[in-house]
């Protein structure tokens, strides 16, 4: 089955300390590119997450974006300085009597006075954190696999639809071709006639022309080529491993062949084919830029 390079998944995920979001999205590309976005202080996670995605992706460039959100106190641990905190009140409640002000100070009225308060960020537990990105990111895997795979139904059906055009119009030149060695031998013998009217025409000579021009225009082998070419582009588009460069190849030795064709024949009939072998060629090779 084919897959296209192009392609997205996403999946939020909650657990007990935090809230996890993977996005995963691709673009076409010769080879496999990957880019991981994580928080700063989660870079650990960024060759992780590139062998993750390296088992199911071969082609294509990849981003994976990972957002974190721990949640309040989980990974801190805040104390309060009560002899700031003790200081601070003896201090107001020294001066209410000088200030002519009630002593009604409640703990409210000093929470935001500096440095009552201490912040110690803990470590956290970073295999607990990866597996818990990696069940995150294996679900958004999935999906964006899946978004893959129906793409790459709709280009198998394409192809497979074009590929079927192209064996038609092949097999048009290989009954066209004979015709043509047909109409130049009795274009030849007619030509001959008319130059030398009443002398005898040599028809072994005309025979021995005819043949060399077949032999110069046959297109035997590249039909038989092209034909074998049909064959392994069917196998291949079915195949369940990816075979993106390989049909890349086999559409340049395919155009190759329809070239060589073209510019064998002169036939007015074969070249309108090969004109449209070579478009429908081409549509193929721009589906299967964005196959794996």
């Amino acid at each position: 089955m084919l897959r296209s390079m192009t392609g997205f998944g996403r999946e939020r995920a909650a657990f007990e300390e935090r809230e996890i979001l993977v996005e995963i999205r691709s673009v076409n590309h010769r080879f496999y590119e990957f880019t991981a976005r994580t928080p700063r202080a989660y870079g650990y996670l960024d060759e992780k997450l590139k062998s993750l995605l390296g088992g199911k992706i071969t082609r294509g460039k990849v981003e994976v974006s990972v957002y974190i959100y721990n949640k309040e106190g989980v990974n801190a641990d805040i104390t309060v300085n009560k002899e700031i905190a003790h200081g601070y009140l003896d201090a107001l409640r020294a001066a209410a009597p000088e200030l002519e002000v009630e002593d009604d100070l409640k703990l409210s009225d000093i929470m935001r006075l500096p440095d009552l308060f201490t912040v110690v960020k803990t470590q956290e537990n970073e295999e607990q954190v990866w597996e818990q990105v990696k069940q995150t990111a294996e679900r958004a895997l999935e999906k964006f696999v899946e978004m893959r795979e129906v793409e790459g139904v709709k280009m198998h059906d394409d192809i497979a639809s074009r590929l079927g055009f192209i064996e038609q119009m092949v097999k048009s030149v290989e009954e066209r071709s004979p015709k043509v060695n047909d109409l130049y031998r009795e274009k030849l013998y007619a030509k001959l006639t008319e130059l030398l009217k009443d002398r005898n025409i040599d028809d072994s000579r005309v025979l021995t022309e005819a043949a060399i021009f077949s032999e110069k225009t046959a297109v035997d082998e590249e039909t038989v080529r092209l034909h074998s070419h049909i064959a392994q582009f069917r196998t291949l588009i079915n195949s369940s491993e990816p075979v993106g460069r390989k049909l890349d190849f086999l559409v340049q030795e395919m155009n190759r062949e329809v070239n060589t064709t073209g510019s064998k024949c002169s036939d007015l009939e074969i070249t309108k084919t090969v004109v449209d072998l070579k478009s429908e060629i081409e549509k193929i090779r721009e589906q299967i830029q964005n196959v794996e």
